[in-house]
């Protein structure tokens, strides 16, 4: 089936070189693409989701106790 898409000239000047240095067609590495994002197991998917979901967590919990004290200008800038 043939099918239209707009890319930008950038994107589509570089894979055009991949192409070439690749000895293959702009078809071919947009089947390849599509190929890889609908091969991907979405059960792996939401496992890395959960596991990144997880490490922000963990980031974002405090390690201190300690209110914030307002700096005053001499300690703001170096002089």
């Amino acid at each position: 089936m043939k099918t239209t898409i707009d890319l930008p000239d950038e994107m589509l000047h570089r894979v055009k070189i991949i192409a070439a240095q690749r000895k293959t067609t702009l078809k071919e590495l947009v089947i390849q693409g599509l190929l890889h994002v609908t091969e991907m197991d979405s059960s792996d998917d939401a496992k890395k989701r959960t596991e990144a979901m997880h490490r922000l967590v963990a980031g974002l919990k405090a390690t201190n106790s300690k209110p914030m004290v307002p700096l005053k200008r001499e300690q703001i800038y170096d002089r």
